[in-house]
């Protein structure tokens, strides 16, 4: 029999001033679930990513950039969801505190 497993967002790696640390939760029928931490981070590294993902900020605050141009803030308990290959990347998070998301990688349609 499986036995649970159990966890805290708050428990795991801290990122380097101006990094992020990703560490993967699960993963199962080409879906990944993925703890992100941040902090300080100043335009960071363009994504294109081939699979959607849904994206919440559980702490912290962080400012999102779209190839488009257009940029968006989150707060605790935002969310978005980014269409697979949807250009973004993390322009500001707080350099005060860490910033956690909660990250949902979803298997290609």
């Amino acid at each position: 029999m499986t036995q649970p497993r159990f966890g805290s967002l708050g428990t795991g790696p801290s990122p380097a001033p101006g990094g992020e640390a990703f560490t993967t939760l699960a993963e199962a029928g080409g879906a990944r679930v993925e703890r992100i931490a941040s902090r300080g981070v100043a335009a960071g590294e363009w994504y294109d990513q081939p699979q959607a993902e849904y994206v919440l900020l559980v702490a912290g605050a962080a400012r999102l950039g779209f190839a488009d141009g257009t940029q968006h803030a989150l707060a605790p308990g935002d969310w978005v969801l980014l269409p697979a290959h949807c250009r973004h990347r993390v322009l500001w998070t707080d350099p005060a505190v860490e910033t956690l998301w909660l990250a949902v990688h979803l298997p290609p349609a």
